[in-house]
């Protein structure tokens, strides 16, 4: 396994406190190497000023001429009191007469320069024949004036600076390792305190998973990102609530709808049973009766089947076939249709036209429920007026109206009000209305009528859409015209 695999196969707030142990470990590091280069260039600066800071008098500079004795002289040992360092003399041709320190310093072509007088000064490293690191600076000297240039060479050990170097570095090191040590234990103390909402939105969906209670609940104290995501899962969680009782209540309701036609359905039908297993006819009326109750019944229930299934499908799911349409078209068609069911009723239609992006086939269904309403409610002779203006539907019939108590109500599922139970339907018809036309972008309402008179209107409001070009008639085929001749038979 490669080391990325292997890293993410870790605990995330392992890798967390990894990171974190990573990142502090480079900015320690970084910040310990700036700080011993920094330092270590301020020591050798200042160690080179202290080798430049020396201005022997000219009695120093003419004894330090003088022919090289195995003992110092007094003014080369005030040089060598003062800074501690080793002084020899340096000639033009590399010669070097030793004065005080420990050992001879190494001439390098630029000290020959500056004993030539081909340089004023010289600043170098030099390593002495025992091995000794030293910083070198020459400066170019005479005895009076226009007597021969020759080079003076002060050096100090860069041990001087090596060792407090040395030391700083190893204190560094002992800080750096502190520091990323606890930067780790601090990193995984952070990671696990900010994750801890982590673990419990963990704990509460493998608790959801195993007893599928979604009565769970995480707090979402704060504005962060984990309170964020605690509130999206408690309103997931909510609206899975949500959804589950629907469904519970549509299952239940509907098993309440269906159980009085099949009811029905099999006292009718075990009638038809009994007398065909006991001989005994049935009188041709009553006979009559039962067949065409059991066929009103299996038409209702064939409907109620239909309503159920438009409803199980998903809100969020697209229309299977979203074109533009005519409303107008498709009200006209539901009229011919409710015209049927309620022939003994006037109606009255004014449409204008007006085209919307929709199913057209689900639009006229949800007309063809309204005007289902309209008749079912409609007083024997009434009237039932619709109009299509700027595409507003409005269905208005002349029934007893619905309380204004019940009109929140009418859209919900299997609803019905008391004065409808009476009456043939399902109670799904009108959330059908609302579903089919809040997919196509519009709403739908019932109120009551605004000139106060009886009766209920039904609102259907569709956003527009652009009008279809018009289609060409076909074009009628064309012959070659007759020239007089005759084709033989074959």
């Amino acid at each position: 396994m490669n080391p990325v695999a292997r890293f993410r196969a870790l605990p995330l707030r392992s890798r967390l406190a990894l990171l974190v142990a990573v990142a502090v470990a480079v900015a320690v590091a970084a910040v310990a190497a700036v700080s011993w280069v920094m330092v270590r260039t301020q020591l050798r600066e200042q160690l080179d000023r202290s080798l430049m800071a020396t201005n022997p008098s000219a009695q120093v500079v003419r004894t330090l001429s003088e022919p090289c004795v195995a003992a110092p002289s007094r003014p080369a040992q005030e040089i060598a009191g003062k800074l501690n360092p080793t002084v020899q003399i340096v000639l033009a041709d590399g010669g070097h007469c030793w004065v005080s320190g420990l050992t001879n310093l190494p001439v390098s072509a630029a000290d020959r320069q500056v004993a030539a007088g081909q340089r004023p000064t010289s600043l170098h490293d030099a390593t002495t024949a025992d091995g000794t690191a030293m910083r070198v600076y020459t400066f170019a000297a005479q005895t009076q004036p226009g007597a021969p240039v020759f080079g003076i060479s002060v050096a100090k050990p860069l041990a001087d600076i090596d060792k407090p170097l040395s030391t700083l570095a190893w204190v560094l090191l002992f800080v750096s390792g502190v520091g990323v040590v606890g930067a780790g234990a601090a990193g995984l103390w952070v990671a696990r305190t900010g994750l801890r909402p982590v673990d419990e939105l963990t704990g509460a969906v493998e608790h959801i998973a195993r007893t599928e209670d979604l009565t769970v609940r995480i707090p979402d104290e704060g504005d962060d990102e984990i309170a964020r995501l605690s509130r999206s899962f408690n309103s997931m969680t909510a609206a899975l609530a949500s959804s589950r009782e629907r469904q519970a209540q549509l299952i239940a309701d509907a098993g309440h709808e269906l159980r009085t036609p099949l009811t029905s359905l099999r006292t009718n039908i075990e009638l038809l049973a009994r007398s065909e297993e006991t001989g005994r006819a049935i009188p041709p009326e009553d006979r009559r009766e039962l067949l065409a109750s059991v066929t009103a019944q299996m038409t209702e229930l064939a409907a109620l089947i239909g309503d159920l299934q438009e409803l199980s499908r998903p809100d969020a799911a697209p229309p299977a076939r979203l074109e533009v349409v005519a409303l107008h078209e498709i009200v006209r068609s539901a009229l011919s249709r409710a015209r049927l069911r309620g022939p003994e009723l006037g109606f009255g239609a004014e449409l204008e036209p007006w085209y919307v992006r929709g199913e057209a086939a689900a639009l006229e269904r949800a007309v063809v429920n309204v005007l289902d309403n309209a008749v079912k409610f409609s007083p024997p002779g009434g009237a039932v007026t619709v109009s299509l203006r700027a595409g507003e539907l409005t269905v208005r019939d002349h029934g007893p109206g619905i309380p204004a108590d019940d009109l929140p109500h009418v859209f919900e599922r299997f609803w019905r009000s008391p004065s409808a139970r009476a009456l043939p339907g399902s109670g799904l018809g009108l959330s059908i209305v609302a579903r089919t036309v809040a997919r196509a972008g519009g709403t739908a309402e019932l109120r009551a009528p605004a000139d106060g008179g009886p009766g209920t209107e039904a609102v259907l409001r569709l956003p527009g859409a652009p009008t279809p070009p018009p289609t060409p008639p076909p074009t009628p085929p064309t012959t070659a015209p007759w020239d007089g001749s005759v084709v033989p038979d074959q």
